[in-house]
């Protein structure tokens, strides 16, 4: 990495990440990459309990970008004044651009996902358990009904957002996975580092032992215990920190308009987790 840091100015532009529970990946890749490019950049994470004043503080303070995430992208809609076709799609959002005082809706978890599906060669034909039914399930079941997947149930505790998303693209909705699950994705903060739920599996462990593919898109830690027993099963497992690396390199765009090359954002994920 380039180690020469210029000192912040009055021209540096500021951006930004919204998290229940804020971790240094997202503030370490989006830092690697303005300093390998020269961009007078900074990137900053940060946690809230009021979502209004700190979407209001992004728009005063002129703030270009703000990566939303668990638990903010459904509640972060009404505030936002331009939906994006991206986050329309799915009504979920995890992206904030800040266009000279109109703030944004994108979401690029979509895009990572469905790239996601496609360079781990996951079999349409499986069946697929989702567990969750907020934002980022939403993102992913939208994907795998694009990745040509037709047998999948979202398995959500709560039955009225559950039915409302499997309904949506015409799959189930039940309150635990059924026993032919074959790929299973976890879309909650089930195994979130500091969680109260840190430890726990997201799915029962012979459901795991059968798997042929383990999908968790929970970052913190790099290895969730979701994904410890996959790999100890033999499945392909697929990890929230190739998730955050491809939505983040696609916020990286929207902020700056500078797509870096898939080399230099393998080398900013790689960064990121070290």
């Amino acid at each position: 990495m380039n180690d020469s840091i210029a000192m912040p100015d009055r021209d540096t532009v500021l951006c930004m990440s919204l998290s229940g529970r804020p971790s240094s990946i997202g503030t370490r890749f989006h830092n690697y990459l303005y300093r390998e490019l020269g961009l007078n950049y900074i990137y900053k994470a940060f946690s809230t309990t009021d979502l209004p004043a700190a979407i209001g503080g992004v728009r005063a303070l002129g703030i270009r970008g703000c990566a939303i995430s668990m638990p903010f992208k459904e509640a972060v809609i009404d505030l936002a004044d331009v939906m994006e076709p991206s986050a329309t799609a799915i009504d979920s959002v995890n992206t904030i651009v800040n266009e000279d005082g109109v703030l944004h809706a994108h979401n690029t978890d979509y895009a990572a996902v469905a790239s996601l599906l496609r360079s781990h060669g996951v079999d349409p034909a499986s069946p697929v358990a989702v567990r969750g039914s907020g934002g980022m399930a939403k993102a992913v079941v939208a994907a795998l009904r694009d990745h040509g997947c037709t047998d999948v149930t979202v398995v959500a505790r709560n039955a009225e957002t559950g039915s409302a998303l499997a309904g949506l693209y015409g799959f189930r909705h039940a309150s635990a996975p059924p026993d032919a699950s074959r790929v299973l994705v976890n879309a909650t903060p089930v195994g979130m580092e500091g969680g109260p739920a840190a430890d726990d599996l997201s799915f029962p462990a012979p459901l795991i032992d059968a798997a042929d593919t383990v999908f968790d898109v929970v970052a913190m830690p790099p290895e969730t215990p979701l994904i410890r027993a996959g790999r100890a099963a033999g499945a392909r497992v697929i990890t929230g920190a190739e998730v955050i690396a491809l939505q983040a390199a696609e916020q990286f765009v929207l902020y700056t308009g500078v797509r870096p090359d898939p080399d230099l954002v393998r080398r900013a994920s790689e960064y990121s987790r070290s």
